[in-house]
């Protein structure tokens, strides 16, 4: 039952479906890019302030050695000690610790953005059932998770072994070096082998990441019916149905104001309403309302007239009986026809032009 449900969700979810599984903090998001993140900002630290960090560190180190020479052994004085050491430890990591912080805020802000939600932080009963644990266990996800641990103790194993080769004729030397020596040599081919293995992780990362896009969408994806019931939803909200009906109606009046000044003729009363009127010999068998409106619409439409060269006559009786009882886009009743045939046949005359019976 479960596979034939997951088959019968063939359709990408629908922008509310996507925010409601953000608010719940169900985002695609990979564990690897920020390891990456934070392996390169450790390496970056170590590479500038390495040197600075080891050398306060072996200072700290000396000064408590040989503060614990003539030091009375006292519950204050190990206390103070203690503390002394902690303090100067905090500092001399801090560099180290606001690099990681910085490196993991950026891992996720690159991934999803800003996202905050505690829905995520509420236990669910469902995870205490050992069934459903069972069903995790050998699940896509999983084995992936089970794939990427093995890739990524080879890829570092063969990097540290290459890294390794490659000044393996170097080793003999170490025994005749000093300690400082032995130590900066063994950080530069860590620093090399993290290096290395951070440009690995880089191709995994992204790999991961596509891998868990494609399966956040799979999971989003919603059946035929889902889709339908949503929209349901959505046309029935009050608000929604009304922001949909004021946009058709701008839509509808630019339409209308735009065929304005293809008319022939408008008609007025002389101020309260105002009906276009268009009649093409070849494409219509009667003249068309191709514009009306009272008012401050009825204003407008004698604007753009005016402005296009379109007539405009004053025919009360005519103006109101188009009004009332022609809708846009409609031809006009026979009985109006002897009316509106003298009003174009007038300008027609004013044109120059002959109407063809």
């Amino acid at each position: 039952m479960s596979g034939k449900k997951n088959q019968d969700k063939t359709e990408s979810a629908t922008p509310k479906k996507r925010e409601d599984a953000r608010k719940k903090g169900q985002v695609a998001v990979s564990r690897e890019i920020p390891s990456v993140f934070i392996l390169f900002m450790t390496m970056g630290v170590f590479f500038f302030l390495g040197g600075q960090m080891f050398n306060n560190l072996s200072s700290m180190m000396r000064d408590a050695l040989q503060n614990s020479i003539t030091l009375e052994l006292q519950e204050l004085s190990v206390v103070r000690i203690f503390s002394a050491i902690l303090g100067k430890l905090f500092w001399i990591l801090f560099p180290l610790m606001t690099a990681i912080m910085l490196a993991g805020i950026a891992a996720n802000l690159s991934q999803f953005g800003i996202l905050f939600t505690g829905k995520t932080l509420i236990p669910k009963l469902s995870k205490l059932n050992p069934l459903s644990g069972m069903k995790r266990l050998f699940s896509l996800r999983s084995l992936v998770e089970v794939a990427k641990a093995l890739l990524k103790i080879l890829i570092i194993g063969l990097v540290a072994y290459a890294t390794l080769r490659r000044h393996f004729s170097f080793l003999p030397e170490l025994m005749r070096m000093e300690v400082l020596d032995i130590l900066s040599f063994t950080g530069r081919v860590s620093l090399e082998i993290c290096l290395y293995t951070c440009l690995s992780l880089i191709i995994l990362a992204g790999l991961d990441y596509a891998f868990q896009r494609w399966q956040y969408e799979n999971d989003l994806k919603m059946t035929k019916q889902e889709v339908k019931e949503e929209w349901k939803q959505r046309e029935g909200d009050p608000i929604v149905k009304a922001r949909i009906k004021r946009v058709q109606l701008e839509m509808a009046h630019r339409r209308m104001m735009a065929e304005v000044p293809t008319a022939d003729v408008i008609i007025t009363n002389p101020t309260q309403l105002a009906v276009a009127l268009k009649f093409d010999t070849e494409k219509m068998d009667a003249p068309q309302v191709v514009a009306k409106g009272a008012g401050y619409v009825a204003a407008r439409i004698r604007e753009i007239a005016e402005s296009s060269g379109v007539p405009v006559l004053e025919q009360k009786p005519l103006a109101q009986a188009l009004f009332k009882s022609v809708e846009l886009r409609e031809t006009i009743p026979l009985t109006l026809y002897r009316a509106v045939a003298e009003v174009l046949a007038y300008v027609y005359r004013i044109k120059g032009r002959q109407q063809v019976q």
